[in-house]
Formats: C-alpha cells, structure tokens, sequence
C-alpha cells in the first residue's frame, strides 16, 4: 500500500518540483541559504550542510565504476539512446508544460505516450512563443539501464543525456519514484523551509490574536463609554424632571396668595364678633379654619365674600360654647388661585 501511494503521489511531487525549479522563489531561497552557510561556523558548515560533489559516469558503465557517500553520481546516456526534439509553444502553455507536452507527445514521437519517460525544458521566451527542448526515452530502454546500476551498487541522483555534440544537456531523465531519499544535508534546507513556515504562521496567529485583543479591548471601552452616556442621560432626566416639578412648584406657590394677605382678608370678612383659634394652610391650597362666632351659621357667607378663599364648607356641626355663649364652628376652604401674571 505504501508502494502504490508513493506511485501516486510521485507525479505531483515530480510537479512541484518543477514548479519550484522553476520559480523566482528558488534563486532566493539559493541566495539565502547561501548567506546563512557562509555564516556559519567551520565545523557546523561541514556537519550540517556537507559539500557533495558531482561525478557523471557514462553509459554504457565502464569496469570498477564505484559509489562514494560524498559523491553525487549522475548518469549520461549517449545522444543515440534518446529522442531531442525543439518545439515552439505559445507561452499560456509553461503554465502547466509537462501536461501540455505529454498531451502533444504522439505527433513528435512514433511510440505512445505511456511508453515513453520525457521532460521539458525552457530554453528561450519570445513575445508571444516560447522555445522548449523536448528529450524523451523509452521506458523499457530506461528501465534496464537503471536496474543494471542498481545490481552494481550505484545510487543515481540524476539521468542525464548527451547532445549531438557530446555535450551534458543537463536534464533530469530519472523518474520521481526512483530518486534517492534526501542525505542530511539535503534534509536540513527543507528542515529550515519548514521552520521558515511554521514562525511564519506562528507571527500570523500572534498578529491575528494581538488584534483580536485589542478589538476586545475597544470593544469593552466602547461599552463602558456607552453605560457613561446612558447614566448620564438618566441624570440628565432626573435633573430635568426635578427642574420641571420646582417650576411646577414655584408656580402653585405665586399662584397663592400670601400668608398675610389670607389673614388680612379674614379680618374683614370674618367680623369682630369672630374668634379664630385654629388655622391651618397646606401645600396643596387647603385652609382649615377652627373658633367661635356669634353667629357661626353666617360665616360661610361671610367667606364668599373673601376674596382670597372660595368652596368653603362646614366640617361637623356648629356646638354652643356655655362659657362664652358663642358657638363654635369649623370649616375647611381653598385658596383661589391668583393670575400668573399678578405680582
């Protein structure tokens, strides 16, 4: 099972790794690990990231060829073996290169396309076409050629291929699922990518939760400002209300006419042959009035004619006074109200 999904998965990566080739990102990431390589102390150099050398062994293999771990072998077949072809595309089609070649494969080789192992390679951008070198190989050819280097040891990192002038072409012929597995020092510029992304994505969650913070923290401030404006409202109406029952207030109080005006008033409306012995005046106007007359029964007509009282009235009933001889009366009344313009 591991087999069959490293099979399938060998296209994409053989894809990416095109792609990242490819890339203005790996002339960058070359120059950065350059630098930090250079930064590096001696002996870390050499442990961490070791120099590997590149040998090219041709094919047909000679005798005593050998592999050494700090060689990096690369095979180069003969221009006879394989089929070079130029091609002229237009340029939508480098977006996806290996596709679009493969799809159009059967019209520059006689074998079908699942017979044949090929790559692609961008020699040169027009304005509107682009110039590819096509190399391409049998894979029953191919496959012998890598079988018989593995019976003698040899761990290829690339196929290469001559041109008719006997010059390496530099092209990667050896499949995806046959490369050998990243040395150490391979390992490390991937271990240090993977590091690059994982900080990456830490400071974009520490960024994003130092936002959200402080969203939070405006919010709670725009709560606390907003309960402030709302308490301030309320008092606002408290003070609004309490101004509007002092006008009230003040009003029913000019409304009224004064103490002494009330007692001069009764003075001369009650008469000389009437004693007061109680009065009371309320807030709302009520005047309470308790004492003897010699005439009680005539006192509310008498107080009709006051001109600071109106709607007067007995309250319980006129009793004589033995001492005196006069009778004693009480009645209740209310105060008229004057103009709001009167002083």
């Amino acid at each position: 099972m591991k087999q069959s999904l490293t099979q399938h998965l060998a296209p994409l990566q053989a894809g990416v790794r095109r792609y990242w080739c490819a890339s203005p990102a790996q002339g960058l990431w070359q120059a950065w690990l350059g630098e930090l390589r250079d930064a590096l102390p001696p002996k870390a150099r050499a442990h961490l990231l070791p120099t590997r050398q590149e040998r090219l062994i041709d094919w047909p293999l000679t005798a005593g060829v050998q592999s050494h771990p700090a060689e990096r072998l690369v095979l180069v077949l003969p221009a006879s073996s394989v089929l070079v072809q130029s091609l002229q595309l237009p340029l939508a089609a480098l977006r996806d290169l290996h596709s679009v070649v493969g799809f159009e494969l059967d019209k520059y080789t006689p074998f079908p396309r699942e017979q044949m192992h090929y790559v692609a390679r961008v020699d040169s951008k027009g304005q509107r076409v682009a110039r590819v070198q096509l190399v391409a190989i049998l894979r029953e050819r191919l496959q012998p050629i890598l079988d018989t280097c593995r019976e003698q040891g040899l761990t290829l990192h690339a196929v290469d291929c001559r041109d008719a002038d006997g010059r390496p072409m530099g092209v990667d012929l050896l499949p995806a699922e046959q490369r050998p597995a990243a040395a150490k020092g391979r390992r490390l510029p991937r271990m240090l990518a993977l590091a690059s992304g994982t900080l990456l994505l830490a400071c974009m969650v520490l960024w994003l939760d130092a936002r959200t913070a402080q969203v939070e923290a405006m919010q709670a401030e725009v709560d606390q400002q907003r309960e402030q404006v709302q308490q301030v409202q309320a008092l606002r109406r408290e003070l609004s209300n309490s101004q509007g029952a002092a006008r009230y207030l003040a009003g029913q109080k000019a409304a009224q006419p004064t103490l002494a005006k009330v007692l001069v008033d009764l003075t001369g409306c009650l008469g000389a042959d009437t004693w007061v012995q109680q009065l009371e005046i309320n807030d709302s106007g009520g005047v309470s009035i308790s004492g003897q007359s010699a005439k009680a029964s005539a006192l509310i007509g008498r107080v009709k004619t006051c001109s600071t009282l109106t709607a007067a009235q007995f309250e319980g009933i006129i009793q004589p006074d033995e001492q005196t001889g006069k009778e004693r009366f009480s009645l209740r009344a209310q105060l008229r109200q004057e103009p709001a313009h009167a002083s």
